[in-house]
């Protein structure tokens, strides 16, 4: 048994697969488990809305499967942000962070992935910070009451674009359910950008990191690139995280429509299981 797990977004499989299919699919491609996507489409945030019996019916086929899904992807509240000036707004995100943590605790959903933005179609200013700590806090309290951790994603903007940055408000709330969910990609081109210590960045979030996203940047793009032909430091970066007791791992990419989706998830598994292999050796 392998000591760690590969998990697939669900992103990377084309779009309207029942999610039987994706959990064969992710097991039939190499991966060990799926990580759901909420993002801000309307059809995604509608799995905040699933009745019992949607959700049970789900949790059948992860046991029939027996491919499971640990981490979800919120990526909703770049539409609706938590730090908005719009009162509404604002009420709107807590609504779905509740539901996501309700959702993830009926699936099982260890860890929810937050994405690092206050705002993101406004202007942020020191009152977006101050409401979105404000609520910051009252989700990890939620989150809290039923177990499901909270990482941030390091972004592509510059809010929260390292994990230093994330550090800040991880540090602030100060609860074992808040940390962060890098993106080694991001990080990446944020080391570039401002000419830092990457492996320094992440060293900074020891303790206080649940599980890594591993995705291929260069300079200014920050996604639909194949594995291998950016400039992202899987082995740097998988040899530090595994040294500061990282096991969850997951491969984000997305299907770009006209490819055969079974042979790119299959090598991307191929790739990706032969990074972190390689990472583990390097610690022995």
């Amino acid at each position: 048994m392998k000591a760690y797990t590969l998990g697939l977004y669900e992103k990377a499989m084309p779009g309207g697969m029942s999610f039987k299919d994706m959990l064969l699919m992710t097991a039939r491609c190499g991966f060990d488990r799926l990580e759901i996507s909420v993002d801000e489409s309307d059809a995604r945030l509608a799995r905040l809305e699933w009745t019992a019996a949607e959700i049970n019916d789900l949790r059948r086929m992860i046991d029939d499967t027996g491919v499971s899904i640990k981490t979800m992807c919120l990526s909703g509240h770049r539409r609706f942000p938590m730090g908005s000036h719009d009162p509404k707004i604002r009420e709107r995100s807590m609504d779905i962070m509740k539901k996501a943590v309700d959702l993830s605790a009926a699936l099982g959903v260890v860890i929810i992935q937050l994405a690092g933005y206050d705002v993101y179609y406004e202007e942020g200013d020191a009152e977006t910070t101050a409401f979105f700590e404000e609520n910051l806090a009252l989700s990890t309290e939620y989150a809290a009451k039923y177990g499901v951790l909270l990482g941030f994603e390091t972004m592509e903007t510059a809010f929260m674009d390292t994990v230093q940055k994330s550090m800040r408000f991880v540090k602030q709330i100060n609860s074992p359910y808040l940390g962060v969910y890098p993106d080694i990609g991001n990080l990446k081109n944020a080391a570039v950008l401002y000419g830092t210590d990457l492996l320094a960045d992440i060293e900074s979030g020891r303790g206080h990191i649940f599980a890594a996203h591993l995705k291929e940047t260069v300079p200014g793009v920050y996604r639909d690139m194949n594995f291998g032909s950016g400039h992202t430091e899987y082995l740097n970066c998988i040899q530090l995280l595994w040294g500061m007791g990282v096991r969850m791992f997951t491969g984000e990419f997305w299907y770009d429509g006209k490819s055969d989706a079974e042979v790119v998830v299959t090598e991307a598994a191929k790739f990706l299981h032969n990074k972190i292999e390689q990472a583990i050796n390097l610690n022995k």
